[in-house]
C-alpha cells in the first residue's frame, strides 16, 4: 500500500513538474498551472514561516487591537457612522458564537472607556504608534509573501498607514451603507415581486457579505505588499481567502457549539483561546490568499518544486556579469531602468535566482535601486570606473562577514597560496577592463 502511495505521488509530481507546457492542450495547461500554485502554497506553510508570521501578528493585533478601533471611531464618529462598528465587529466574531458576543462586547467596552481627548500628545502619539506598529508587521508579513525585502519609506509608512486607518473605514461602512440603502429602496422592492427579478435579487443579497468580504482582501492585497500588485492577481486571491474565510466560519462555528468541554475546562478563558485560535485562522487566510495572487502575477516562481534554489560558483559569476551588463547597456543608451523580474525574463531566470545576485551587487555598491513601489536598478557608479573584477568580486564574496569570512579560517600556507595567485590572475587579467567598454564594444558591433 506504501509503494503504491509513494509510486503515486511519484507520478503526480512528474506530471506537475515535468510537463511541457507547450505541448499539450489548453485545458491541462492550466489544471498544471493550478497545481503548481496549490503545490507552491502547501510548500510554503510546510515551511513554516506563515504560520509562524500568523502566530506573530496574533500577538500584535492583541496588544493593538483597541487603539486601532478607538482611532477608526474616532474618524467615524465625524461621519455619524460610529455606531456601525459593534455590528461589524460581532460579524467578523460571528464564528465564535455566545463568546463572540462576549468578547464584541468587552472590545467594545475598552474602546469607548478610551477618551482620545484627555490621553494628552504623549498619549495620542503612543496611540498612533501602537496603530503603525500593527499596520508595519502587516506589511512585513504580506512582504514575505511577496519576496519583497525593502520596506516602505519612513515617510511612506505614515501617510500610507495612516490613510488606511483613517480612511479605509469610512469606505467600508459607506459601501454598506450604500448596499444596505440599494436593497431597501422602494424600486428595488417593487422588483423583487416579480419572480425571477425576486430570486435574483435574494441570491444577491446573500452573496453580498461574501462580495464584501473579497472586495475588502482585493484592497488588502493591491494596497498593503511594497511592490505593485495587479488588480487581476488580487482578485484571484481575494476570491480565494474570501471562500475559505467563509468556510473556515462555518466549520469554526460548529467546533465552537460542540466544545462544551472545553467550557468546562477553560471556564473564563475559553473565550479567550477561541479568539486567539480564530484570529491565528483568520490571519493564516490572508496570508495564503497574497501567496495565491504572489503566484498568479508571478508564474516564473512555480517553475521548480523547491521555493528557493541554489547556485554553483560558476553560475553566479555567469549570472553576475550578465546582470551587470544588461543594467549597463539600458543606462547607457539611456533606456528604462530594468526590474528584477524584467532581468528574469530576459536571461530566463528564475527571479528568485536573480535577487540574490541583485543583492550581492548591491551589497558592493555597484548597481542601486530606486524608490517607490516598481523597484528599478541603475549603476552605482560610473561605467568606466567599475571593473569586470569588481563584479566577480562581488559574488565571490557575498554572504561574508565579519562572524564568517576566510581570515577565521585556520592559516594553511598551500591553501593561502593558491587563492593569491587566483585572485591576483582575476585582478591582472580583469581590473583594467571595464563595463563601459564591454557596452561600447558591443554597441559599436551593431
Amino acid at each position: 500500500m506504501l509503494s503504491q502511495l509513494t509510486k503515486l505521488v511519484s507520478s503526480l509530481t512528474k506530471s506537475i513538474w515535468l510537463t511541457e507546457l507547450s505541448e499539450v492542450p489548453g485545458w491541462k495547461v492550466r489544471m498544471v498551472r493550478i497545481s503548481r500554485v496549490l503545490f507552491a502554497v502547501l510548500r510554503d506553510l510546510q515551511e513554516g514561516q506563515l504560520t509562524l508570521r500568523a502566530m506573530s501578528l496574533v500577538y500584535t493585533t492583541l496588544l493593538s487591537l483597541v487603539p486601532l478601533l478607538a482611532v477608526s471611531f474616532s474618524v467615524l464618529k465625524a461621519f455619524g457612522v460610529h455606531n456601525q462598528i459593534e455590528p461589524l465587529l460581532q460579524n467578523l466574531m460571528t464564528p465564535l458564537g455566545p463568546q463572540g458576543v462576549e468578547i464584541t462586547n468587552n472590545i467594545i467596552g475598552f474602546v469607548e472607556n478610551m477618551k482620545v481627548g484627555v490621553l494628552g500628545a504623549i498619549g495620542v502619539a503612543l496611540l498612533f504608534y501602537t496603530v503603525i506598529s500593527l499596520m508595519q508587521k502587516i506589511e512585513s508579513a504580506f512582504n514575505y509573501a511577496w519576496r519583497v525585502t525593502q520596506v516602505r519609506a519612513l515617510h511612506q509608512r505614515f501617510s500610507d498607514y495612516l490613510s488606511v486607518v483613517l480612511i479605509g473605514p469610512v469606505l467600508i461602512f459607506s459601501a454598506i451603507g450604500v448596499s444596505g440603502t440599494l436593497m431597501s429602496n422602494g424600486f428595488v422592492v417593487w422588483l423583487s415581486g416579480f419572480e425571477v427579478l425576486g430570486w435574483l435579487i435574494a441570491s444577491l443579497t446573500r452573496l453580498l457579505p461574501y462580495l464584501l468580504i473579497i472586495a475588502a482582501f482585493t484592497f488588502i492585497y493591491v494596497f498593503i505588499p511594497n511592490t505593485k500588485v495587479k488588480l487581476v492577481p488580487a482578485l484571484y486571491g481575494a476570491l480565494v481567502a474570501g471562500v475559505l474565510w467563509e468556510t473556515a466560519g462555518r466549520i469554526f462555528a460548529g467546533v465552537v457549539v460542540s466544545s462544551t468541554n472545553y467550557v468546562a475546562i477553560y471556564s473564563a478563558f475559553a473565550a479567550l483561546i477561541f479568539f486567539l485560535i480564530w484570529l491565528y485562522v483568520g490571519w493564516i487566510i490572508l496570508l495564503v490568499g497574497a501567496n495565491i495572487a504572489f503566484y498568479v502575477q508571478n508564474p516564473d516562481y512555480v517553475s521548480s518544486p523547491r521555493r528557493e534554489l541554489n547556485l554553483s560558483n560558476h553560475m553566479k559569476e555567469r549570472l553576475a556579469l550578465a546582470v551587470m551588463l544588461n543594467i549597463a547597456r539600458n543606462y547607457y543608451r539611456d533606456k528604462s531602468a530594468l526590474t528584477n523580474k524584467q532581468l528574469a525574463n530576459r536571461l530566463r531566470t528564475p527571479s528568485d535566482i536573480v535577487r540574490q545576485v541583485l543583492s550581492a551587487l548591491e551589497k558592493q555598491s555597484l548597481i542601486s535601486p530606486t524608490n517607490g513601489k516598481v523597484i528599478r536598478y541603475l549603476p552605482a557608479k560610473p561605467l568606466d570606473e567599475m571593473s569586470v573584477a569588481d563584479v566577480l568580486h562581488a559574488v565571490r564574496h557575498a554572504n561574508e562577514d565579519r562572524h564568517l569570512n576566510p581570515s577565521m579560517l585556520p592559516q594553511d600556507q598551500e591553501v593561502d597560496t593558491i587563492f593569491e595567485t587566483l585572485n591576483s590572475t582575476i585582478a591582472e587579467t580583469f581590473a583594467q577592463q571595464t563595463i563601459k567598454q564591454l557596452v561600447k564594444e558591443e554597441k559599436d558591433k551593431h
